[in-house]
C-alpha cells in the first residue's frame, strides 16, 4: 500500500506533464519524426477540455470521495454508520504518503466525480499504445506454422509497437489501481472520467471551428503564432546561397 499510495500522489501531475513534454519533441520538434504535430495539438485540446468538463461536473454535482467516509473527527451515529463501509484513508492518514498536490488549501475534497486521475491516464495510454512509429525493414515480421499440411501465418509487430502497446496499457491499469485502492474513487468515478475524456476527444473538431477567432485575436494584439522552425530547410538555403557565390565568381 505505500507503493500505491505513492504513485498516487506522485505520478499523476508530474506523469502528465511528463507526457505532454515527450509528445511535444516526439511530433513537434523531433527530426525526422513519424507522428504529426496535430497529434499532440489534439491531445493538448482534449485535456484542456476535459479540466473544463470536469469543473462544470465539480460545481454543479460535487461528490466526496470514499476516504472521508472514514474521517475519524465525525462524531455520532453518522459519523458510526460511514464508517461501517470499511473504507481507509491510506494517502492522508498515518503513515501515508501525502503530496503538495493531494494537501494543500486549494485543493478541492469534493471533486471525486470524474476523476481525472483515470481519464487522463486513459489518454495517454491510448496515446501511447498507438503513437505512429517510424517502420523500418523487418519491422514486422511473419511467423508461419504447419498444421496438418496448411500453411498459417501472421505478421507480428516488432518490439517498439509491442513495448508502446505494453506501456498503453499498464499505466491507466495501475493508476486504476491506485485510485480504487487508496479509497479515493469508486469504480464509478473512473467509468465517469473515461466517459468524460472521450467525449473531450470528440469535441476536438468543434474546438477547431474557432481557429477562425484565434487569427482575429492574434491579429488585435499584433502578433502571431509560432511556427515550426525547420533546421534543414535553413541549411538547404546556406547550399544554395553558397553554390550561387561560387558561379558568380567564376
Amino acid at each position: 500500500m505505500t507503493q500505491i499510495d505513492r504513485i498516487y500522489s506522485f505520478i499523476h501531475i508530474p506523469g502528465t506533464i511528463l507526457f505532454l513534454a515527450w509528445l511535444y519533441w516526439y511530433t513537434t520538434t523531433r527530426r525526422h519524426s513519424a507522428a504529426s504535430p496535430k497529434v499532440y495539438e489534439a491531445r493538448r485540446r482534449t485535456m484542456a477540455t476535459c479540466n473544463l468538463l470536469a469543473f462544470i461536473v465539480f460545481t454543479i454535482w460535487p461528490c466526496m470521495p470514499p476516504r472521508l467516509l472514514s474521517d475519524p473527527n465525525v462524531t455520532g451515529p453518522s459519523g458510526d454508520e460511514a464508517r461501517k463501509f470499511g473504507f481507509v484513508d491510506t494517502v492522508h492518514g498515518n503513515g501515508g504518503e501525502g503530496s503538495v498536490w493531494t494537501q494543500n488549501r486549494f485543493c478541492n475534497q469534493y471533486a471525486a466525480m470524474p476523476s481525472l486521475h483515470f481519464g487522463y491516464s486513459a489518454l495517454i495510454g491510448v496515446t501511447v499504445a498507438t503513437i505512429p512509429i517510424s517502420e523500418t525493414k523487418g519491422s514486422l515480421k511473419r511467423w508461419t506454422v504447419r498444421l496438418r499440411g496448411r500453411s498459417l501465418s501472421a505478421r507480428v509487430p516488432n518490439w517498439k509497437r509491442l513495448g508502446c502497446v505494453l506501456i498503453g496499457v499498464t499505466y491507466p491499469s495501475i493508476i486504476l489501481i491506485a485510485i480504487i485502492a487508496t479509497a479515493n474513487h469508486f469504480i464509478l468515478d473512473a467509468v465517469a472520467g473515461a466517459i468524460v475524456c472521450a467525449v473531450a476527444w470528440m469535441g476536438n473538431r468543434v474546438l477547431l471551428n474557432l481557429l477562425p477567432l484565434e487569427d482575429v485575436f492574434f491579429w488585435c494584439i499584433r502578433t502571431h503564432i509560432p511556427e515550426k522552425y525547420d533546421a534543414d530547410s535553413d541549411v538547404d538555403d546556406v547550399d544554395r546561397l553558397q553554390i550561387t557565390d561560387k558561379e558568380a565568381e567564376h
